[in-house]
């Protein structure tokens, strides 16, 4: 049955049925186009030929200068606010329910941008706080939000975090946690992490640390059992199921028995089997309780854990190792023989074929990057570890944007780019956002763009091939499925790399370069 709403955005064809118009050829039609020129002559816009000078403007030096030159303002930042990665932590953890201290509409941006990039329900309610909450104080809102989340979602634990109206207002969550267990209103058995995660400082990764370290705090008692054997890995703010599960296979691999703290690789990646599981996977609370007797800890993010090693080190008295992701043959070297030094297990077989095989898929591509100059723009670790497998490849980094990065990153990207002649040549951006990134790649243009789903406006103005690494990945399926660590991670990461270079070769190349065989 047809409407007169369902004909404006569809054409006939071939006088039989109804075709739903993708919005770009729909937006193309004369009815649209004559809306959009009495839409500009209603606003009294400005001409074209204004909108293309000023767009030619933005592209040189001259504006490049005066970009560089505000200190007030953020233009499309590449990161997130705490509360995104304090939930990110917490969902790492079997049976534990997430829960906000702050409005619906912040708990509701932190879900849908989880369940985009995984292509997952995400599990995370709130307190709902409105404008009562915020001059009242939200004690109201937390006791019922605890309540009814408990009684319908019956989790094993609740790990709070808070968002700005929460911390403005100045809201004491752990006094009102200690209040409700006095009163009745939450179990004494019943688990209850809590962290600050103020938005308005910090980032996602800041989030993730203090939610972590939280939950740790909260739950894993005693000291480190040095005849122990077995050892805790921190992912960190990881947003690849597959990493995950490519550190298990090391894991499994070496011989080594661990426990992952916040392991979402079956969380946020569970199986279609026609039955909803709200809770799927998930570190066993069990083992979480269990960590601080084990004999070390190894995170594989410096940045967003720096506050929970501490609190390792210095309060289960447990030796701790934060490495960089392990992204290419160095990197992975590294995580590797870190175990080996902690464990004093043998390196596998396994492994030594997989390390050959990533270094002669390497060689076979490394015609294809050696030289090339990228720009790159993400989190802190991610960025290390991207960047030390580029200068693997004789690739170039030219411009390193990173947005949450600080003093501590700006030395070591600094020192790791030193080790190589490929870096010389680099600069280092911390606090800086897209459109910086964008003058960069205008003014001094580059060979490939490397970071998340938002860096493709900027890839498309620039008309350089883009690969999407970190975190968001909206606009691409199934990214986060395949590691990018490990040495079968650092071939899936090489393919995408190589193959978008091809790509962009072979759109741009004439008729008598256009080969069958590169």
């Amino acid at each position: 049955m047809e409407d007169s709403t369902s004909k404006s955005t569809a054409s006939k064809v071939d006088g039989e049925r109804w075709i739903v118009k993708d919005h770009n050829t729909l937006f193309e039609s004369p009815n649209y186009q004559k809306q959009f020129a009495d839409k500009r002559i209603f606003e009294q816009g400005a001409t074209e030929e204004e909108i293309a000078s000023v767009e030619a403007w933005t592209r040189t030096w001259e504006y490049r200068e005066v970009n560089f030159a505000r200190s007030n303002v953020l233009i499309n930042p590449a990161k997130a606010c705490q509360p995104l990665g304090g939930i990110l932590a917490a969902a790492g953890f079997a049976n534990t329910l997430p829960l906000v201290h702050g409005s619906q509409g912040c708990v509701a941006y932190f879900r849908s941008h989880f369940s985009r990039h995984f292509k997952e329900p995400f599990a995370a309610v709130s307190s709902s706080m409105t404008e009562d909450g915020a001059v009242f104080g939200g004690l109201k809102n937390l006791r019922e939000a605890l309540v009814n989340a408990v009684q319908l979602y019956k989790p094993d634990m609740v790990a709070i975090c808070t968002t700005c109206m929460a911390e403005v207002i100045g809201d004491d969550v752990s006094s009102f946690v200690a209040d409700f267990r006095e009163e009745g209103v939450v179990d004494a058995n019943l688990p209850v992490a809590f962290a600050n995660t103020p938005s308005f400082v910090g980032s996602h990764i800041t989030g993730y640390d203090n939610m972590m370290r939280a939950i740790l705090s909260d739950q894993a008692k005693g000291v480190s059992d040095k005849d122990s054997t077995k050892i805790n890995i921190i992912p960190g703010f990881e947003t690849y199921v597959g990493n995950i599960r490519e550190v298990k296979h090391i894991l499994q691999a070496l011989g080594v028995e661990a426990t992952i703290l916040g392991d979402t690789s079956d969380a946020l990646d569970s199986p279609a089997t026609g039955e909803y599981i709200m809770y799927p996977g998930g570190t066993p609370l069990k083992q979480l309780r269990a960590a601080a007797t084990n004999r070390a800890t190894i995170a594989l993010s410096r940045y967003s854990t720096k506050k929970t090693m501490d609190m390792i080190r210095k309060r289960w008295k447990q030796d701790t190792m934060a490495l960089i992701p392990p992204i290419g043959i160095t990197a992975t070297d590294a995580f590797i023989k870190e175990i080996q030094h902690v464990t004093g297990c043998d390196i596998s077989e396994e492994l030594l074929r997989e390390r050959g095989r990533a270094v002669d898929a390497m060689l076979d591509s490394h015609p294809y990057l050696h030289g090339k100059r990228i720009a790159l723009v993400g989190d802190p670790d991610v960025l290390l570890g991207t960047v030390s497998f580029l200068l693997e490849m004789g690739a170039e980094p030219e411009h390193i944007v990173c947005t949450n990065g600080d003093d501590d990153f700006l030395q070591e990207m600094t020192a790791l780019l030193a080790t190589s002649p490929h870096g010389v040549n680099a600069k280092v951006w911390i606090g800086k956002d897209m459109w910086h990134l964008r003058s960069l790649v205008l003014t001094e243009p580059v060979d490939l763009l490397i970071g998340n789903t938002y860096a493709k406006q900027v890839a498309k103005e620039a008309d350089i091939p883009h690969v999407r690494v970190g975190f968001p990945i909206f606009d691409r399926h199934h990214l986060h499925r395949f590691p990018i660590i490990g040495y079968n991670g650092t071939v899936f990461l090489l393919q995408q790399m190589v193959n978008a270079i091809l790509d962009d070769l072979d759109r741009k190349s004439p008729a008598y370069s256009f080969d069958a065989i590169r």
